[in-house]
């Protein structure tokens, strides 16, 4: 992992830790976040707009996203071939049958 990796990885934990003590200092009132699945708000989204720490917590998921993709993208390895990868290098510059000639020559002398 080069520097870009160890700083993305740097401000993606950052993020993560503000990320979660936004989330757990938020009330469940009608307007903030804690309020969308157990809230006592008759409308879906609460009846007020969006509080400082709601817009903050939208931000900060939304880097979340943006930096998971970045770090898989940074730390994405090359794909190989396996099966290529496993066969011998003599192998593959001069092929050659169980008797030790080429196959052409072969069939042709058995005949």
């Amino acid at each position: 992992m080069g520097t870009i990796g160890v700083v993305l990885l740097v401000v993606f934990i950052i993020v993560c830790v503000l990320l979660v003590l936004l989330v757990a200092i938020q009330g469940d009132e009608e307007n903030g976040m804690g309020g969308l699945l157990g809230g006592r708000g008759t409308a879906a989204f609460g009846a007020h707009s969006a509080s400082v720490l709601t817009k903050a917590t939208a931000v900060l998921a939304a880097m979340f996203f943006i930096l998971t993709v970045a770090l898989a993208l940074v730390n994405k390895k090359p794909k190989t071939d396996k099966f290529v990868d496993s066969i011998p290098e003599e192998e593959i510059a001069a092929p050659a049958t169980a008797d030790g000639g080429n196959w052409w020559e072969s069939s042709e002398a058995a005949e």
